[in-house]
């Protein structure tokens, strides 16, 4: 074993040695039984047994068996069911300690959650929420975020707690206009070497199922400990959720790991004659995981068609098809009554944007069309590759919140000095009337919407 590790590095395994006369080549888990030395953490959260609000069946059960399979693959957990709020911020005190000194590091979470102005917050047993200033009982997953960045090698955010919370129904009617109480979770995006994984996209609410688990907690104690490569673990847990579910509850994945990482499997040790030294072939997925992540940030019909027509047979053609398959569900369920479509039709957008900062400021044009209530609206510039797309449903009383994804073009038009071809997202709070509408970007910059209708 010991002259076997040396030649994997940061939890993840070389692709081959070479040696005279013949191929010897490794694949390495991160964790191999009693004899691996890297250090695993994960805090484990449950969180049912509400008492301002709906309580929830599964979370007990769902921590209690995410903390054993977690156990048997290695890792130290810190385990807590239907904590109160001060409970809950000393496991998360606990568990920012335990990552600073983690190689890998796990954060899941079941139980009642919500998004307040684009931020995402878990909610304590205890919690009362009249205002938004109550917000300040919950815990904000930014900051568990930070926590699991300072894990080594590998961090994982599991939140399976995107049910339907009727606190944040109350917080909706308490709040000032400008507000924004928002459906399900806001979209996470996964940080350099992070895995985010929700139950359900941004936005929508997941299902709390039948059984013992939710639909989402049973198919991860399926895939978990499998011995296959942590981005497929999550993949298949996906597939199964959203098969399960008769294709109505997809989980929202965001990856951003370079390397391949196992939790679990035993080590594998192939001894073959060596290839010949010509050309290696090219791999056809081999830049399949940047495509995807550029189609699912402007996610688009077109976008994740365009994916699956370059990358059929790669790791992401069953999630690309899934995600065209719920775009054009929406659609066909949209308002089919005069009251709500009396938006439909063409509309002219512009988008002007203040300077932030050092950030210059900008004004965009682009073409929209509501039809069915459905909101969509996609743009390139061909000057600065940069991409915009709008989408969201417009009720019939013409209020809405709408959800922006795209690309960055020049470094100088952005808040925090981003590169060129970084994915961005943020809300738009806005109103229609009958041939005009109006609206406000909720984060990071002040920007205004004007929707006029041709």
């Amino acid at each position: 074993m010991s002259a076997l590790s040396r030649h994997c590095f940061a939890g993840f395994c070389l692709p081959g040695l070479y040696l005279p006369g013949f191929c010897l080549t490794f694949f390495v888990s991160l964790c191999i039984g009693p004899a691996s030395a890297d250090t695993r953490v994960a805090l484990v959260i449950g969180n049912g047994a509400y008492v301002s609000t709906a309580q929830l069946p599964n979370p007990s059960h769902d921590a209690e068996d995410v903390a054993a399979s977690l156990r048997r693959s290695g890792f130290e957990v810190i385990q807590g069911v239907d904590l109160r709020q001060a409970d809950m911020q000393d496991l998360t005190i606990r568990f920012a300690r335990a990552a600073s000194r983690a190689d890998v590091a796990v954060f899941y979470y079941s139980g009642h959650a919500m998004q307040y102005n684009g931020v995402n917050y878990l909610m304590p047993v205890d919690a009362t929420l009249t205002d938004e200033a109550d917000l300040k009982r919950f815990v904000r997953v930014d900051d568990i975020v930070n926590d699991l960045q300072q894990a080594k090698n590998l961090r994982i955010l599991v939140l399976d707690s995107c049910r339907d919370n009727p606190l944040a129904d109350m917080l909706k009617r308490s709040a000032t206009r400008a507000a924004s109480v928002g459906r399900g979770l806001s979209k996470v995006e996964a940080p350099r070497g992070t895995i985010v994984s929700f139950s359900t996209q941004s936005g929508q609410v997941a299902a709390d199922g039948t059984g013992r688990n939710s639909p989402y907690t049973t198919a991860f104690l399926k895939h978990i400990e499998e011995p296959h490569e942590i981005g497929d673990v999550f993949r298949d847990i996906s597939s199964d959720v959203y098969d399960a579910s008769g294709k109505t509850q997809l989980p929202e994945l965001s990856l951003s790991i370079i390397g391949k990482f196992y939790l679990n499997g035993p080590v594998s040790v192939t001894i073959a004659p060596a290839a010949p030294q010509g050309a290696p072939r090219p791999d056809p997925c081999a830049s399949a995981e940047a495509h995807w992540k550029a189609a699912d940030t402007i996610g688009t019909v077109s976008a994740f068609e365009d994916h699956l027509a370059r990358f059929s047979s790669c790791s992401f053609a069953s999630l690309a098809k899934a995600r065209i398959d719920g775009l054009k569900q929406k659609v066909a369920l949209a308002p089919a009554t005069g009251e709500g479509r009396m938006f439909d039709g063409n509309w002219d957008v512009t988008v002007n944007c203040a300077s932030s900062g050092k950030a210059l400021g900008y004004t965009r044009t682009l073409s929209a069309t509501i039809a069915g209530g459905v909101f969509h609206a996609e743009d390139r510039d061909p000057r600065t590759n940069s991409t915009l797309a709008i989408d969201g449903q417009v009720s019939a009383d013409g209020k809405t919140t709408l959800s922006a994804r795209g690309l960055t073009g020049p470094s100088a038009y952005t808040v925090n000095n981003s590169a060129p071809g970084s994915p961005y997202g943020y809300t738009i709070d806005a109103q229609f009337e009958r041939s005009r509408g109006s609206g406000k970007r909720n984060e990071l910059r002040p920007c205004s919407f004007t929707f006029v209708k041709r």
